[in-house]
């Protein structure tokens, strides 16, 4: 209601209701389109050169002319129990368009979904059965014999797990984002607590699923904070309902968090009672196919990037691998946001992207170049 110059509330007109109604219901029609349909993401042009079971090594259409490339490709490799298009988001707001754009010969490792059949592999083949295939046609595609990787959140892990068991492959950069390596604290995330507990046993939810279902994962993750998570992001959604550079970013965010998928069940079982639980890889104990993990052996150059606001994987435990690893040119950066707003978030592509460009630019030339 308004107020006549004289301080009289005057009431809408019949018409001027209508028309505010007529608004809100538009904007609740938006509401439920943006909640309940996908966006179309992971757009970026690019070719399938290998496969094994699920995973699929795909190869970016390069938009740069080969003469200003840079000499060394770079593998990027997510997590286990997502899809990697977060990483390619939706166009202008593109991890893997930034970095084609600024010459890199970019390559995508995707896990795949498993299936019931893929119920017992676990972090071993990841390392060493899948990762030195991947690696194989990466150099065979490339001609190149050395390149970099990238890897994130549980990518991370077993791009460390690998780069320690398989120094000599020709692995010479290495970029770890929000790495989950060291559960020596209990109480730094919920996470931690949780699995810290002697009565959570991840056996009985093998054993009652077999592979653990993504919308477990995914409820866990939304648990650590479920106000922001469950009531919070629909209310951001709502009150920025008549922005479309706000509502685009939100749908494409919100389609991929949605598309859940499963964790293969022994290798969910051997993150919880190996890593959360006994910390081996940190404590020097851990074994991939009878192999010791001994992280002096990591000694490729390395990047290890932490979210300061990650609940999911708190900088504690992505830190003390610094004074581990054989490394002699390492680096720590810390970025303001939490585990996925780092590189998918607002304003990623100026407080994360140009500071992996820069630190990985200058490393990602042949011998003999410039």
């Amino acid at each position: 209601m308004n107020q006549t110059e004289n301080g009289e509330l005057k009431l809408p007109t019949f018409s001027e209701v209508c028309d505010a109604w007529h608004g809100v219901a538009q904007n609740a029609q938006t509401f439920n389109r943006l909640v309940n349909t996908d966006a179309d993401i992971a757009q970026t042009p690019k070719e399938l050169i290998w496969t094994l079971n699920k995973a699929k090594l795909y190869r970016y259409t390069p938009v740069v002319p080969e003469e200003e490339r840079h000499g060394i490709p770079l593998l990027l490799v997510f997590a286990i129990m997502n899809r990697p298009h977060v990483l390619d988001l939706r166009p202008g707001h593109s991890f893997v368009e930034y970095m084609l754009e600024k010459g890199y010969d970019l390559y995508l490792l995707d896990w795949g979904a498993p299936g019931p059949e893929d119920k017992n592999l676990k972090f071993d083949d990841y390392a060493l059965e899948y990762l030195p295939r991947v690696v194989r046609k990466l150099k065979s595609v490339s001609g190149a014999n050395e390149f970099s990787m990238l890897g994130w959140c549980l990518g991370a892990l077993i791009c460390t797990i690998y780069a320690s068991l398989r120094p000599d492959d020709g692995l010479r950069n290495l970029i770890l984002l929000t790495a989950p390596l060291d559960f020596s604290d209990k109480k730094s995330s919920g996470f931690s607590r949780w699995t810290s507990d002697p009565s959570f046993k991840p056996e009985s939810i093998v054993e009652a699923f077999g592979n653990v279902p993504g919308e477990m994962i995914d409820s866990g993750a939304k648990m650590l904070k479920p106000v922001e998570n469950y009531l919070g992001t629909y209310t951001m959604l709502w009150d920025n309902i008549e922005d479309p550079s706000r509502t685009t970013a939100w749908h494409a965010m919100n389609t991929w968090v949605r598309d859940t998928i499963p964790m293969a069940g022994a290798a969910y079982q051997q993150l919880i009672n190996e890593f959360y639980k006994e910390n081996k890889l940190i404590e020097g104990t851990l074994k991939i196919r009878g192999e010791h993990v001994d992280l002096s052996r990591l000694t490729a150059s390395l990047f290890n990037v932490i979210a300061e606001g990650d609940h999911i994987t708190p900088p504690c435990q992505s830190e003390g691998v610094m004074d581990l690893v054989g490394s002699q040119d390492k680096e720590l950066f810390h970025v303001r946001g939490g585990h996925i707003g780092i590189m998918a978030g607002r304003g990623a592509e100026k407080k994360t992207w140009p500071h992996l460009d820069e630190w990985l630019a200058s490393r990602s030339e042949l011998a003999g170049d410039g």
